[in-house]
């Protein structure tokens, strides 16, 4: 039976670090709490106590021991999430602590049977969390053991009882307080501690992610990211020189005011059109890949010149004979990569032969991983999902809408994207007209840059937006560490959320097509 609860006790508890004095306690406290499985030896305890001391941790109350808390930092790339307590813990010697680490791993938790029920364990999830931010790991990652499963094993497997303790029918007292505290549920472990007999050897992985995690190597300003993006007028040039002084304007703005990104819209280059002779729609498509060498070189040489990472819109080009909608990412060091139009319009298929792509990318830049969804690929959410589960945090959707119907496809499908994937969307378009340029001769364009909605971003999901049809620049800062903050504890969590037991998505061959299987799983593999 719990001590009755003394409203004078949490006045009188104490917080402290783990003694070597205190080994006498701590073994009397295990052997309370998991009597079937063998306590601290002295070497084990003196590691403990030598190697790692911070992360060591009890509370005391009254000079007696009532909760203890043990861990180790590890190189998560060296283990698998399947690893044994025995292999991440070097068999409780923590000989394989690593100062350099990524990971804080729990070893061990316990609070004494007459102290439970007053939120002891909490205090001591909150001590780890709060070392993890001090020495600055990217997650604490625990085992936890699943000590009622005994009492339930002979009427469901383990996989249903975890199940059943996450949906709340069912109380563990180790599994039901780490969900309470935060962390995430990965996956059960088999064979985690083979002679834990009240959890059949079975127990849960799960995480908690620091969100203000600083990779060593990171930039100081790169998780704040400063976007803009062009709502571009188009109107007739007579030459690619003309065309190029407008654009280099837009960047050189951009570059002024400290942006990260610049975007432009797509099929930008269909301008040039407007002092070509003029051909049948396919015929003047394809005559735009003749620019191709000296619009990557102009792109290229801006990024450099002006210190800008410049999503350059698109461009149609010709490779094997097939015309594709390109997008290309000028990085400020001078590479470059690009993004395929995957989901090919009516429209573009019907007077212009575009070919679709095949792979959805995620690029890695300066500033964090980025992706481009150009136009209509925004409108179909696979997609958007794979770069997502790649990394990506900001999505960069340039399109071209004739008139305000077509506009609100784009924007309201990259409104869902930002909240379905917890990510930052922004979004640009052309203004004007083409009257030379057939079948993109109006325009219709409100740039905007969305962020999910939730209390950590502007009311409306919404950081900025252009006036409509007008040429102007918009640009935001872009927190990314809430993006993380968001997807740990946001109102609602769509990321971890996701039915992964009724559908999973995944790259096909490099491809984004999808499959039905069966159960209704849709798999993109």
């Amino acid at each position: 039976m719990n001590k009755p609860f003394n409203g004078n006790i949490l006045k009188k508890i104490k917080v402290r670090k783990i003694q070597f004095q205190d080994y006498e306690q701590i073994v009397h406290l295990q052997l309370l709490c998991f009597p079937t499985m063998k306590p601290w030896n002295q070497e084990q305890f003196k590691n403990l106590t030598k190697i790692f001391p911070e992360g060591q941790i009890c509370i005391e109350y009254n000079g007696e021991i009532i909760a203890s808390s043990c861990s180790l930092v590890i190189d998560s790339s060296k283990y698998s999430e399947s690893s044994s307590w025995k292999e991440l813990t070097d068999n409780g010697y923590i000989k394989n602590h690593d100062e350099t680490g990524d990971t804080l791993y729990g070893m061990e938790m316990m609070v004494h049977p007459e102290y439970r029920n007053m939120k002891l364990a909490r205090r001591l999830y909150e001590a780890r969390k709060k070392l993890a931010v001090k020495i600055n790991v990217n997650k604490i990652a625990i085992g936890g053991r699943l000590p009622n499963y005994n009492t339930h094993q002979n009427k469901m497997n383990v996989y249903d009882y975890v199940m059943a303790v996450t949906d709340k029918k069912i109380f563990d007292p180790v599994l039901t307080t780490q969900l309470a505290n935060g962390f995430s549920l990965k996956k059960v472990l088999p064979d985690y501690l083979p002679n834990d007999k009240e959890s059949c050897g079975y127990a849960t992985y799960l995480e908690w992610t620091n969100f203000q995690y600083r990779d060593a190597n990171e930039r100081v300003s790169s998780r704040y990211v400063r976007v803009a993006a062009v709502q571009y007028q188009m109107r007739t040039v007579e030459n690619f020189e003309e065309f190029a002084s407008q654009c280099e304007y837009f960047v050189d703005v951009a570059s002024d005011y400290r942006s990260d990104f610049v975007l432009f819209p797509e099929l930008i280059t269909m301008q040039l059109l407007s002092f070509m002779p003029t051909e049948q729609p396919a015929a003047s498509a394809r005559r735009l890949s003749d620019f191709t060498e000296k619009y990557l070189e102009f792109f290229n040489n801006l990024a450099i010149k002006y210190n800008i990472n410049i999503i350059g819109g698109s461009h149609l080009h010709v490779e094997n004979e097939n015309l594709y909608n390109i997008s290309y990412l000028f990085r400020r060091d001078g590479s470059i990569d690009k993004q395929y139009k995957i989901q090919i319009t009516p429209h573009e298929k019907k007077w212009w032969g575009v070919k679709g792509g095949d792979k959805i990318e995620v690029f890695d830049t300066d500033c964090g991983k980025v992706a481009i969804a150009i136009c209509y690929d925004v409108q179909f959410p696979e997609l958007v999902r794979i770069a997502a589960a790649k990394g990506a945090e900001i999505l960069f959707v340039p399109y071209n809408t004739d008139e305000r119907r077509g506009y609100l496809r784009v924007r309201y499908c990259s409104q869902a994207r930002a909240i379905e994937n917890q990510m930052y969307v922004v979004i640009t378009g052309c203004v004007g007209n083409l009257p030379k340029v057939q079948n993109l001769d109006i325009h219709f364009s409100q740039s905007a840059i969305f962020t999910p909605s939730d209390v950590e971003f502007s009311r409306e999901g919404i950081a900025t937006e252009a006036t409509p049809n007008t040429e102007m620049v918009i640009y935001q800062d872009l927190d990314l560490r809430l993006l993380k903050r968001n997807r740990e504890y946001g109102t609602v969590q769509h990321w971890k959320d996701i039915r992964n037991d009724l559908f999973e998505i995944i790259q096909k061959n490099h491809s984004a097509e999808t499959k039905s299987l069966k159960k209704n799983r849709i798999k993109v593999s």
